[in-house]
């Protein structure tokens, strides 16, 4: 409920009076030319990082591992975005911090450490928890031992027969 407060009721009244302070400090125009720029060069920033980000996570799948640090890369990108596309420099500054990529790990480390609180998935300390649920059988668990692609579904799945079969 508290968030819902702060989300909707008292960043935009922060984000007014900060707009109105700048404006009354270097003009309406000079503080709207602001605004803009900031957003283009946020929507420029969010576009540069997020193709980075989306390379590593091309890269890190084709060599069979999962990309954690990477997603959550993307999703503070994506939220950076949507930051960036609001106006106020609350918002902009905020979502500057997520994009610099010197900035972004604090961010991520607080974000995987609350998912590794209340996930157990993420929880490295219980060791016979995931030992149980994510072997090598399991649905998690996506690269075999010799890295190989392996084609569960036969042509017969797929109500074709092989070209061998058909002359007899």
């Amino acid at each position: 409920m508290f968030f819902l407060l702060l989300l909707f009721i008292i960043i935009p009244i922060a984000e007014l009076y900060i707009i109105i302070q700048v404006a009354q400090t270097t003009g309406v125009i000079n503080s709207i030319t602001l605004l803009i720029l900031v957003s283009l060069i946020g929507a420029w920033l969010v576009r540069a990082q997020g193709t980075g980000v989306l390379n590593k996570i091309k890269f890190q799948l084709s060599r069979g591992e999962m990309p954690s640090r990477e997603l959550a890369d993307g999703g503070l990108i994506l939220f950076a975005g949507a930051l960036m596309l609001t106006p106020g420099f609350l918002t902009d500054a905020f979502g500057l911090l997520l994009l610099f990529p010197v900035t972004r790990p604090i961010f991520r480390s607080l974000i995987l450490r609350r998912l590794s609180k209340n996930t157990s998935v993420f929880d490295s300390s219980n060791s016979e928890h995931q030992n149980t649920n994510f072997g090598n059988n399991s649905f998690i668990y996506f690269r075999n031992k010799r890295s190989e692609i392996v084609d569960l579904q036969t042509d017969q799945d797929l109500g074709n027969t092989p070209p061998m079969l058909e002359n007899d």
